[in-house]
């Protein structure tokens, strides 16, 4: 690390278009904020291997579903392996940066997840429904996902999908955290209208769910979403565990909670880099 500012590469695609979000508009002003303590640099994630080796370290924000280069982001992150490079969220994460393989393995443990097979002889497992979800792997921003009814499940080809029930939730929530650490969180109180979010107060109950899956995951440093359902009979199940580059919805935050946000994410990153 240099001696005197820390110097990132902000990886970030400015110009990917997301269904009810700017993701433009977060990493401008996100990176602007991060530049008063470190030398910031945006870059394309397709250019990211190849800028990487000159900064003291590579933050991965809003880059876009990595399904849409794929081969490019696994050699990204083989280089970044071979040459030690500092890569913020680090690849440990066991989530959504690994696949929605753990969405299989959290539901067969127990944990409160929306019930999840990726096996024609687990069916049985899954709760009776209307329809049900069919979803990619290494799905994203719901790229792949459609619905299903019951008796085309036998006939899937499972080498790379999984099955979940269509569950007729109240309301969708998501938690934000700074490495372990509970920043806020936002709903969309009409299902049919999930991207117009509201801040949400969440009780200890809540706050122990997600905090459940963010210690679940192991990671010490990074930036986490925890995205639940609110059940029918008042539940909190969880839908994904965003350990990759999630979306942050900070223009939907009281100026103090953001500030706060912007306070927890440089020292968390101070730390990273000082490890």
């Amino acid at each position: 690390m240099s001696a005197a500012r820390p110097s990132i590469l902000y990886v970030t695609d400015l110009g990917y278009e997301a269904k009810g979000r700017r993701y433009c508009d977060e990493d401008i002003r996100l990176s602007g904020r991060l530049r008063e303590d470190f030398d910031i640099a945006l870059c394309h994630p397709l250019e990211a291997a190849r800028l990487m080796g000159a900064f003291d370290a590579v933050v991965v924000r809003n880059s876009g579903p990595v399904l849409h280069y794929q081969r490019e982001f696994d050699e990204f992150r083989a280089l970044a392996r071979q040459r030690g490079t500092r890569l913020y969220n680090p690849l440990t994460g066991r989530a959504d940066m690994a696949g929605k393989q753990y969405l299989v393995e959290l539901s067969a443990a127990g944990f409160p997840v929306i019930p999840t097979v990726d096996r024609a002889a687990d069916l049985s497992r899954l709760p009776g429904a209307g329809r049900y979800v069919v979803k990619p792997k290494l799905g994203a921003d719901s790229i792949g996902m459609r619905l299903v009814d019951r008796d085309a499940l036998a006939d899937l080809a499972y080498d790379d999908v999984l099955v979940q029930p269509r569950i007729p939730f109240r309301y969708e929530v998501s938690f934000y955290f700074v490495d372990r650490d509970f920043q806020y969180a936002l709903y969309a109180p009409r299902p049919e209208r999930r991207w117009e979010l509201e801040r949400y107060e969440p009780g200890p109950d809540d706050l122990a769910f997600a905090q459940r899956f963010v210690d679940w995951n192991t990671l010490d440093h990074g930036i986490q979403r925890v995205d639940a359902c609110r059940a029918p009979d008042g539940e909190l199940l969880l839908v994904e565990l965003e350990d990759l580059n999630p979306y942050l919805s900070l223009d939907l935050v009281e100026d103090s909670v953001r500030e706060a946000f912007v306070a927890r994410m440089t020292a968390s990153l101070r730390g990273f880099l000082a490890g």
